[in-house]
């Protein structure tokens, strides 16, 4: 019987490298207490990583902005212009990394929005491109269509009220063909 459950241990650790080989590979929170903790760390990677990359853009461009209006506002004359023009961009991208560190890391709601919002992409059925380029040509017809039809109506609404002397226009066969007298 202990045979059985020692093949079996043997069993499992043979299978379980080549079940991690077919995921991404992901890097851990490393060992307890040491460096930055995150909230589920396995889990929800991608969002978390791509959430982060956004809040880093914002940050830059956040940052970028706060300096060149502090740099409008200061004389520029002054021995400490630069160094609180710099200073208020670089605490503004501090403070968004810290809030971004906060949500991707930290906070429990967002993460378990994060892992949800990948386990829920994971199970989106894709379209082939076969499928978009048909969908595509059907929506282009489609508004061809409409744009013809809605031409049309148009034009016999103006007739109409043309006719019935609502609208002081000269007849639609009028304009496009010169008078009819």
């Amino acid at each position: 019987m202990a045979e059985i459950e020692h093949g079996l241990e043997q069993d499992e650790q043979v299978r379980a490298p080549a079940a991690r080989a077919s995921e991404p590979s992901r890097p851990s929170a490393g060992p307890a207490g040491v460096g930055l903790k995150i909230y589920k760390p396995g889990q929800g990677y991608y969002t978390r990583v791509c959430t982060a990359v956004g809040m880093g853009i914002l940050g830059v461009w956040g940052a970028y902005f706060i300096a060149d209006q502090a740099g409008a506002y200061m004389d520029h004359k002054t021995s400490y212009f630069l160094g609180v023009q710099y200073g208020l961009g670089v605490g503004f991208l501090v403070l968004v990394g810290g809030l971004t560190y906060w949500l991707v890391g930290l906070s429990r709601k967002a993460n378990d929005f994060f892992i949800a919002t990948e386990g829920e992409m994971k199970k989106v059925n894709w379209s082939d491109r076969q499928e978009i380029t048909r969908s595509t040509k059907v929506v282009i017809v489609a508004t061809l269509l409409l744009s013809v039809f809605l031409f049309l109506a148009d034009i016999a609404f103006m007739e109409f009220f043309s006719v019935i002397k609502v609208l002081r226009i000269p007849s639609t066969l009028q304009r496009f063909f010169g008078s009819e007298s």
